[in-house]
């Protein structure tokens, strides 16, 4: 691994540790005050604080974990390192396609 992907991958997982306590946070609440997906739903509505957050969450998750996955194939797999770039790229690549589409479900519904 690179210094450069190394430095992106602390960094968006510095990044993610308060993302994934607020996650939890939020969902310790919902559950705690037994709100419905509806409910939860209704107030994520058109909140641009929500979409922020999560979309933070995607892009920070999505670059730590095509970076972590180019790392695995680049040293367990028969892969090049090129090849095993191209697939940490394409799944990066799927987890925000899959993750922003998600947080627009979040937001605009």
């Amino acid at each position: 691994m690179t210094v450069r992907l190394y430095v992106w991958q602390r960094a968006t997982a510095a990044l993610m540790v308060p993302l994934v306590l607020g996650h939890i946070a939020v969902i310790f609440y919902a559950t705690r005050q037994g709100l419905s997906a509806a409910d939860i739903l209704s107030r994520t509505h058109d909140s641009l604080a929500w979409a922020a957050f999560y979309g933070a969450f995607v892009a920070a998750a999505c670059v730590h974990a095509g970076i972590g996955v180019r790392s695995v194939l680049a040293e367990w797999s028969p892969l090049t390192e090129r090849g095993a770039g191209f697939a940490g790229v394409a799944f990066g690549l799927l987890l925000a396609a899959l993750g922003f589409h998600a947080v627009v479900a979040l937001v605009l519904t």
